[in-house]
């Protein structure tokens, strides 16, 4: 199969386009959702450290990572991290717990999007005074729901995402709850109707804050791809994590 590759004049080309493509999708929201703007997270799995600088000179400084060694090989890049200083690293594949600590420790490390268990929550719990750089900084969490229900997901149940918020709330002082993420399922056609989705990780959005009495306006949903970061923006996302759309066509992974 054919892979067309980016170069690196394309990416703020792309770029630029996507964020016309967010500011018009953000005017289409319904006034709820006025109080934030959307952040988009520029997926670079298995796109080289070259690119991300490039991405990164473009003026975009939220970036998502799906494994773990990518994650620490580009995070701990000396030319990177010379060169793009805030830089701020999203996690967004799944982490057991024997990769906590390599994850916890790349440098700029943001946000972990996936977990998916009490087990990993109390795993970075505990983990995360050893990395932090002062005593009252907390990690930033979000909770993986498997709202598509497939096996080759991960992501907690839908009728385990309260609870296991209250878990991180409740029990995970060195951890800040930020939302709930989700992949969903590929190659939704919108012309159906919105993403069943996006509209069930809402609906657990909307459950968890009413059960755990927590400000609806407090809690993100991060769901919205290359092929659907508009339409998710539309209903109410506040993280889009694109990586396609920003550095082309991915090889598949050996």
């Amino acid at each position: 199969m054919f892979i067309k590759l980016v170069n690196m004049k394309e990416i703020a080309a792309n770029l630029k386009v996507i964020r016309e493509k967010i500011v018009a999708a953000t005017a289409k929201r319904p006034s709820e959702y006025n109080y934030f703007e959307p952040q988009l997270v520029a997926v670079s799995k298995f796109k080289p450290t070259e690119l991300v600088i490039e991405a990164y000179e473009a003026g975009q400084r939220h970036f998502g990572e799906n494994y773990v060694n990518e994650l620490i090989e580009k995070g701990t890049s000396q030319t990177l991290v010379e060169k793009c200083n805030e830089i701020k690293w999203h996690f967004i594949g799944h982490l057991q717990r024997n990769k906590v600590n390599k994850v916890l420790a790349v440098p700029n490390l943001y946000l972990i999007e996936t977990v998916d268990s009490e087990k990993i929550a109390a795993a970075l719990d505990n983990a995360w005074p050893k990395f932090r750089k002062s005593n009252d900084t907390k990690l930033k969490v979000m909770v993986q729901v498997n709202t598509s229900k497939e096996e080759e997901k991960s992501g907690c149940e839908i009728n385990e995402v309260s609870k296991l918020v209250r878990y991180v709330t409740e029990n995970c002082k060195n951890l800040d709850f930020l939302g709930l993420m989700t992949i969903g399922m590929y190659g939704y056609d919108t012309a159906k109707g919105p993403n069943p989705d996006f509209i069930a990780l809402k609906k657990c959005k909307d459950d968890v804050c009413t059960e755990l009495n927590l400000d609806t306006k407090k809690v993100e949903l991060s769901m919205g791809m290359s092929t659907d970061y508009e339409h998710a923006i539309e209903v109410g996302s506040n993280i889009v994590r694109v990586g396609t759309a920003i550095f082309g066509e991915r090889p598949q992974k050996a």
